[in-house]
């Protein structure tokens, strides 16, 4: 079982418009979608639709956060989550003609007593594989992250900014950061295919067991003890990329959940990713199909 864990959830609310935007000109549209999100909890729904047994948890404060479990209630998704005193985060995404626009907030304050009672939360569960996804709330620190990491005999997958990656100093399964996080992480040029994955095996040094990095249309690697596999992107109309690492992680996991082997993993992860993508929001598109995108997907070892 998958436990995720989403310190900052959100409401994902998506608009998409048909006319640009323009400063003091009212655009009307009937098309938005308002979705539960949070690195984490996006994690456990793509697990939860590919048939990898998941359950999430993290912080929730009212109003927000009363929607935010109603939804995963009605998904069916298994979820418990802390209460804190101030409300989950509102997230905007415009889809515009001219491009994407995205305001996040910054999310509600937490306790030490609420962070300690997380912690609790997870060593009653006492998952396989545990996975820390998103931003921290106020209140929450990298040691909060490795207190987790160290609570208990799992292995705990992140993903979080580049910044702490470089602060956390637990030993983790994996981390998976895009381009830009990996050079924040590093400090190294991610330019080319193969800086990142000089990158990557630098990052594995500071305690990463494996690294999967997202590189947009340059596709995704997978770096570990074995060596490197990079996985071409797959060429489909992208409609909206919210979500597409988490599913990108979400495709990996579920295959080694399953038993795969690196390269098996990471074709799985960027074919659920190459799906998800072409809807809008952090909606979960039907994953039929992923097994043979996947056998499509071209990996080669460097």
């Amino acid at each position: 079982m998958i436990l995720t864990v989403t310190p900052n959830p959100a409401l994902d609310y998506t608009v998409e418009l048909e006319s640009p935007l323009d400063v003091d000109t009212v655009v009307r549209t009937d098309d938005a979608t308002i979705d539960a999100g949070g690195k984490g909890i996006n994690v456990s729904q793509y697990l939860r639709a590919l048939g990898t047994e998941t359950a999430a948890s993290g912080f929730l404060g009212d109003p927000f956060g009363r929607v935010l479990a109603e939804q995963l209630a009605a998904e069916g998704l298994e979820a418990e989550f802390v209460s804190v005193d101030e409300s989950t985060r509102l997230n905007q995404t415009i889809l515009a003609p001219e491009g994407e626009y995205k305001v996040n907030q910054n999310g509600p304050a937490v306790s030490d007593d609420a962070v300690d009672a997380l912690r609790e939360h997870v060593a009653t569960v006492a998952p396989p594989t545990l996975v820390v996804g998103g931003s921290l709330p106020p209140g929450m620190t990298a040691d909060d992250v490795d207190a987790l990491a160290s609570a208990g005999d799992w292995a705990t997958t992140v993903d979080v900014g580049g910044e702490m990656l470089a602060e956390l100093e637990a030993e983790y399964a994996l981390c998976k950061p895009n381009r830009e996080e990996l050079a924040a992480a590093t400090g190294s040029p991610t330019e080319s295919v193969d800086e990142c994955i000089a990158a990557a095996d630098e990052l594995r040094s500071m305690g990463y067991e494996r690294v999967v990095a997202s590189l947009g249309a340059d596709g995704a690697i997978l770096v570990s003890e074995d060596g490197a596999v990079h996985a071409e992107a797959v060429d489909v109309d992208v409609v909206d990329t919210v979500g597409a690492g988490d599913s990108l992680l979400a495709g990996v996991l579920s295959a080694f959940d399953d038993g795969a082997d690196d390269a098996t993993a990471l074709a799985t992860g960027v074919a659920v990713a190459s799906r998800v993508v072409q809807v809008a929001g952090t909606s979960v598109p039907d994953f039929g199909d992923v097994p043979t995108i996947r056998d499509a997907v071209t990996v080669t070892r460097h």
